[in-house]
C-alpha cells in the first residue's frame, strides 16, 4: 500500500491494531475446513468435505457425465495469488480443474480459465479456456503471448516430462495461481508449469468467479483444502467496491441491491477501473472485499443502523491507507459523537439527526462545481427526492467541495414532508439559502470523500444527469480518471430499472 508520506510508525501501528485484516499482501483461508459454507453448485450430490478437504466424488452409482462445478459465493476475483493443496485419484481418465474470473452460466457451468490438472498427465498444469473456442492456451512447460487480435505466440520454456516428475500423483500437491491483469501464472510445488499473458480484447477476463471442477468420465475423487487467497493491488487501473445495505422501504425506494448493481454494470464498461459489489446487509461477507480497493461506495439505511459503525476501526485503518470512501443517501446518516466524528474526517460531513432535515422537494434552482471533473458533461436537472440538506460539515468546511447545491423552497424548509415532522426553527429562518446536497473532500491521507443525498426514490438512476455526476464522482472518488467531457453511461430502459428489486410486500413495477 502506498504510505501517502505517513510516518512509518504510523504504518506500523495500525498493522498491530489490526492484523491480518486490511492489508493487501495477507492470505486469507476461503474454506474453513469442516463445511461447505461459502460455496455452492446446482447439484450437490457430488461435493462433500472429507478430511479437512472439499472433495468431489464420482461413482458407478452416481456418475459425472457432465462437467460439475462449486462456486465460491462470497465474490469475485480480480487480481490475486490464490494458493491451495490437491489431490486427485482414480483412474488415468480422471480430470479436474480450477476457474479463475469465470463467468457461471444458467446451468452451473463455469467457463473462462483453468489451472488444469488430470491423472494421466496431458493437462496437469496447463491453462485452458473452460467451454470457449480457444480451449488450450499454454500447456505445461509453455508461455503464450496473445495479442489484441488473438495472435498467438507460444515458446516451450521448460520440459513438460520434467515438471510432471515433481507431482506426487499419489499424495497431495500446491497449486498457486497468480493473476496480475492479464498476466497469468500456474506453479506446481513451487515450479512455475505455464504462463499466459492474454491481450486478446472480448476474450479475456479480468475478474469472474472461483470455482472447482470435477470432469465428466470415470469414477473419481477430487480433493482440495488450505485454500487460501491474497488480493494484490491493480497495476494501472483502479478497484472500486460497491456495498449496498439491506432490504428497507417501500417498493422502488431505498433499492440498494438494484441500484449497486446498475451503476457497477457501467463502471465496468470503464477501461480504468474494475468494480464489484456486495449485496450481504451492509457489509461483505467477503473476508477479502477490501484488501486491495481504491474506493469503497455505501448504499445503505443508515442512523443507529448505519452497517458501517460497528466496523468504524476496520474502515478507519483503510481511510489511514488513502482509500476513497464515498456514501450515499441515507448511508450519511450517522449519530453526533464519535460515529460523526468519523464521517466528518471521512467525507467531510454528515446528516445529524435534529441539526439536518430530509423533506421531500423537487429540485429547480441548482448550481454544480466548476471546474471540477466530477460535474465535466453533466447539466443541470430537475428531479423530486428526498434531498437532504443542512449537513454537519467538519469544522474546516471551506476544504469541503460543494459539488450539488440547490435551493429549497419554503414548503421544503417547513418540514411537513420530513421525519420527524418539522418545523425547526434554524431550518426555517434559512429560507432562500443554497444547501448543498452532494459534497466531497480531500483528505490529507490521500484518500477522498463524498456524500451524496439523493437516491431515496430508484427511478431516479434512469436520469442521465444524475446518474452520470454519480458515476464521475466514483471515478474521482478511487483516484481514477474522469474521462474528458464526463462519463457518458448507458441510458436505462424500463427493464433494467425494475430489475435487482428487492423483494418486498405491495412489490410495484416502476414506470419510466
Amino acid at each position: 500500500m502506498p504510505n501517502h508520506g505517513k510516518p512509518m510508525k504510523t504504518t506500523f501501528l495500525l498493522f498491530c491494531l489490526f492484523p491480518g485484516l486490511l492489508w493487501a499482501g495477507e492470505f486469507r483461508p476461503l474454506f474453513d475446513g469442516k463445511t461447505l459454507a461459502g460455496w455452492s453448485a446446482p447439484d450437490m450430490r457430488y461435493w462433500t468435505v472429507e478430511d479437512g478437504a472439499i472433495t468431489a466424488t464420482s461413482s458407478e452409482e452416481v456418475p459425472c457425465r457432465k462437467n460439475q462445478f462449486l462456486v465460491w459465493q462470497l465474490g469475485e476475483l480480480d487480481d490475486f495469488d490464490l494458493k491451495l493443496n490437491f489431490r486427485i485419484q482414480g483412474q488415468a481418465g480422471a480430470n479436474s480443474g480450477i476457474q479463475i474470473r469465470s463467468t457461471v452460466q444458467e446451468d452451473g457451468h463455469a467457463t473462462g480459465y483453468q489451472a488444469d490438472m488430470d491423472r494421466a498427465g496431458q493437462w496437469l498444469g496447463a491453462l485452458y479456456d473452460e467451454h470457449t473456442g480457444r480451449k488450450l492456451l499454454a500447456g505445461r512447460g509453455q508461455k503464450t503471448t496473445i495479442d489484441e487480435a488473438g495472435k498467438r505466440q507460444t515458446d516451450q520454456v521448460a520440459n513438460p516430462a520434467d515438471l510432471q516428475a515433481k507431482v506426487d500423483l499419489e499424495g497431495w500437491n500446491a497449486y498457486h495461481i497468480s493473476a496480475r491483469g492479464s498476466h497469468i501464472t500456474l506453479k506446481i510445488n513451487g515450479h512455475t508449469t505455464a504462463e499466459v499473458i492474454d491481450d486478446q480484447h472480448g476474450e479475456r477476463d479480468l475478474q469472474g468467479k472461483l470455482a472447482l471442477q470435477i470432469h465428466s468420465g470415470p469414477p473419481m475423487k477430487v480433493q482440495f483444502k488450505d485454500i487460501q487467497l491474497k488480493r494484490t493491488r491493480l497495476d494501472g487501473r483502479k478497484k472500486i467496491v460497491l456495498v449496498a445495505g439491506a432490504p428497507s422501504h417501500g417498493s422502488g425506494d431505498h433499492e440498494h441491491n438494484a441500484g449497486i448493481k446498475l451503476l457497477t454494470r457501467r463502471l465496468q464498461d470503464h477501461d480504468a477501473v474494475i468494480a464489484t459489489s456486495y449485496h450481504d446487509k451492509g457489509w461483505p461477507k467477503d473476508p477479502t472485499a477490501f484488501d486491495n480497493a481504491d474506493g469503497i461506495v455505501l448504499y445503505s439505511d443508515g442512523g443507529g443502523r448505519h452497517p458501517f459503525i460497528p466496523h468504524i476501526d476496520t474502515i478507519d485503518a483503510l481511510m489511514e491507507q488513502g482509500v476513497g470512501l464515498m456514501c450515499m443517501h441515507y448511508a450519511v446518516e450517522v449519530p453526533a459523537g464519535r460515529p460523526g466524528e468519523h464521517w466528518k474526517k471521512w467525507i467531510g460531513g454528515h446528516y445529524e439527526s435534529g441539526w439536518s432535515i430530509n423533506p421531500h422537494w423537487l429540485l429547480r434552482e441548482t448550481t454544480l462545481a466548476g471546474d471540477q471533473p466530477m460535474t465535466a458533461g453533466v447539466k443541470p436537472w430537475q428531479a423530486t427526492d428526498e434531498w437532504y440538506y443542512n449537513m454537519r460539515f467538519r469544522e474546516d468546511a471551506g476544504q469541503v467541495i460543494r459539488i450539488l447545491q440547490a435551493r429549497p423552497d419554503d414548503e421544503a424548509r417547513s418540514g411537513s414532508t420530513s421525519w420527524p415532522r418539522g418545523p425547526k426553527d434554524h431550518i426555517v429562518k434559512a429560507s432562500g439559502r443554497m444547501e448543498t446536497i452532494m459534497w466531497a473532500v480531500e483528505r490529507e491521507d490521500g484518500g477522498r470523500g463524498v456524500g451524496f443525498t439523493g437516491g431515496h426514490f430508484h427511478r431516479n438512476w434512469a436520469n442521465d444527469q444524475q446518474r452520470n455526476l454519480v458515476l464521475n464522482t466514483m471515478l474521482w472518488m478511487a483516484g481514477a480518471p474522469v474521462p474528458g467531457g464526463g462519463l457518458k453511461s448507458a441510458t436505462l430502459d424500463v427493464e433494467e430499472i425494475n430489475r435487482n428489486l428487492d423483494p418486498k410486500k405491495k412489490m410495484k413495477r416502476i414506470s419510466l
